[in-house]
C-alpha cells in the first residue's frame, strides 16, 4: 500500500481509465448514470482518488454502485467477486490485534481501512451490494460491527452460500486466509 497520499499524474490517468472501463463493463451496477460527471468529481477530489487507488491495488475492483442526487455524491464500493486478496488474513480492529498473544495477523480490517481512508461496509450496505450481484461465494468479509457486539468481544462478517447472503459472528481477534473486508468511498 502506498504511503504517500497523492497520486502521480500517470497513476491518476491509469486509475481513471480503469474505473471508466469497469463502469462501462458493469452498467447493471449503475443504470442511468453517465461517466462524465463522475470523472469530473474524481478529478476534483485527489484524496478520494488516492483511496480508490488503494482499493484497486489491494484487489477490490472499486466501481460506482449508487448516486445521491441530494448531495451530488457517488458511492464507490469494492465489487470484486471475492473479498479483496490484498486485504485478507486480518482480524477485525486494532484492539483485537493488540489482544492476540501469539500468531498475530499483520493488520486489522478497521486499521487498514483507516489507513486507506475508506469505510467498512455495514450489514445493510453489504446486503445492498449482494442485490447487485453475488459476492463472497468462497470468501467472507468483515462488516462494520455495532458497538454492543464489539464491546462483548465479537465482530460480524458476511458471505454468500447456497444462493443466500449470511451474516455471522466471530471473535474480533480471529483471522482466516479467506476473510478480508470490503470498503466504500463517497465522492
Amino acid at each position: 500500500m502506498s504511503t504517500t497520499k497523492q497520486l502521480t499524474p500517470n497513476q491518476t490517468e491509469e486509475l481513471i481509465l480503469t474505473l471508466y472501463q469497469r463502469f462501462e463493463k458493469n452498467k447493471k451496477r449503475h443504470p442511468n448514470l453517465d461517466w462524465l460527471p463522475i470523472k469530473e468529481k474524481l478529478k476534483q477530489n485527489p484524496n478520494k482518488l488516492w483511496s480508490l487507488y488503494q482499493m484497486e491495488e489491494t484487489g477490490g475492483e472499486p466501481d460506482v454502485i449508487a448516486f445521491n442526487p441530494e448531495t451530488n455524491e457517488y458511492t464507490f464500493c469494492d465489487c470484486s467477486s471475492e473479498s479483496p486478496k490484498g486485504r485478507r488474513s486480518v482480524c477485525y480492529d486494532p484492539a483485537a490485534l493488540a489482544s492476540r498473544k501469539e500468531y498475530k495477523p499483520k493488520h486489522s480490517a478497521v486499521g487498514m481501512a483507516k489507513e486507506m481512508n475508506i469505510t467498512l461496509l455495514s450489514e445493510k450496505q453489504y446486503a445492498q451490494l449482494q442485490q447487485l450481484e453475488p459476492v463472497d461465494q468462497k470468501t467472507s468479509s468483515w462488516l462494520l460491527t455495532p458497538e454492543p457486539i464489539r464491546k462483548l468481544g465479537g465482530a460480524i462478517f458476511g458471505d454468500t452460500r447456497y444462493g443466500r447472503v449470511f451474516t455471522y459472528h466471530n471473535g474480533a481477534e480471529s483471522y482466516y486466509a479467506a476473510r478480508g473486508f470490503r470498503g466504500i468511498v463517497i465522492v
